[in-house]
């Protein structure tokens, strides 16, 4: 089933600003999309409008060629997983995953034998068969919201709608949910649209990444396209890490200060004009000690541990700004040590379109 969004404006009483200013988004039949961006971005206020938790000021929600946009949440037929489980405390977890069928009109309720049929279906599909008879207390963060999915699937929905749904949850039941849902999707196929803020997390299950920022969609794409070749200053600030260096754009050449910087594949370059920007440029994409063409003059002001590689903060005798670099293998550096450093790439952005 397709979800198609078509300039959807919505504001907030007391609101500084409109929650989305005419976004618009297309999300293919079994295709699983993430909406990423910064707590207020307008990601959770697009997902309630969709489902029908929320109407729009304007604009249309279709479900295949079906204006879905009057219709209630029943009508839409949306399965919807919140960050907070959402179960019913005092029932057993096939109670919770029946609830949604047993409360159906009679004339569209299964009879209670087939419910529990599904219910126990679903429990063995999210790997919790032999759980049945617990209630939510008894199961860990990661079950009750393998749970949580499995009701929202008992319904049958036409789409998936989850709200960061691994928000919850600490780092490794998080890593060890990601696989298991991607998977999960492989075997449904179900049209799934998903919040996050975690740009690990949507870059590791989408098909495809929207990212919002101040109620407008920066970029949609899947997650090479995203991560690679960012539209925006700001998708360049917010996925991976960069650093922002002003610099200037003259007759298609970028310079820091009077030091021209070579960037073989800066691909923004052909797109701007001359003028004062920024430089975004990405830790693994600093070269220390390479004299090769472009190289420009720095400093080691600082080398520490990040995991399981090192980090060198990079300063230049002729900008205030600097750079974190991947130090080299094995590479001595020492504070105060001056080097060469390239940047095998790179992307410039004018001061107007460079607000990260």
């Amino acid at each position: 089933m397709q979800i198609r969004a078509h300039d959807i404006f919505k504001s907030f009483p007391g609101a500084s600003r409109a929650a989305l200013n005419g976004v618009s988004l297309n999300v293919g039949s079994g295709e699983l999309v993430a909406l990423l961006g910064p707590s207020g971005g307008g990601k959770t206020t697009l997902l309630r409008i969709i489902a029908g938790l929320d109407l729009p000021d304007s604009g249309q929600v279709f479900f295949g060629d079906e204006d879905a946009s009057q219709k209630s949440v029943q009508e839409r037929r949306v399965g919807f997983v919140f960050q907070s489980y959402a179960l019913f405390k005092h029932m057993t977890i096939e109670e919770n995953v029946s609830f949604g069928l047993s409360v159906r009109a009679r004339a569209d309720r299964p009879a209670k034998a087939e419910i529990r049929r599904r219910a126990r279906e679903l429990l063995d599909l999210v790997q919790l068969s032999g759980l049945e008879g617990r209630r939510p207390a008894q199961l860990s963060g990661g079950q009750r919201q393998r749970v949580a999915l499995a009701r929202a699937l008992a319904v049958e929905p036409r789409v998936l709608l989850l709200d960061e749904p691994f928000g919850a949850l600490d780092a490794k039941v998080r890593r060890e949910l990601r696989s298991w849902l991607r998977e999960l999707h492989g075997r449904t196929g179900h049209t799934t649209l998903f919040v996050t803020h975690d740009q690990d997390e949507a870059l590791e299950l989408a098909d495809r990444v929207a990212v919002l920022s101040g109620g407008r969609i920066e970029q949609i794409g899947t997650p090479d396209e995203i991560y690679d070749h960012p539209a925006t200053a700001f998708v360049h600030g917010f996925i991976g890490e960069s650093t922002a260096i002003p610099a200037q754009l003259r007759a298609g050449e970028v310079f820091i200060g009077e030091h021209r910087v070579e960037l073989p594949a800066a691909d923004r370059l052909a797109r701007a004009a001359d003028g004062e920007g920024r430089l975004f440029v990405r830790p693994q994409d600093v070269l220390i000690g390479d004299e090769g063409p472009g190289a420009l003059p720095a400093e080691i002001i600082s080398v520490r541990r990040s995991g399981p590689t090192r980090r060198a903060e990079i300063g230049f005798p002729f900008s205030r700004a600097s750079v974190e670099a991947e130090a080299p293998p094995f590479a001595a550096l020492t504070p105060g040590e001056r080097v060469p450093v390239r940047f095998r790439r790179g992307a410039f952005f004018l001061q107007e379109d460079a607000r990260a």
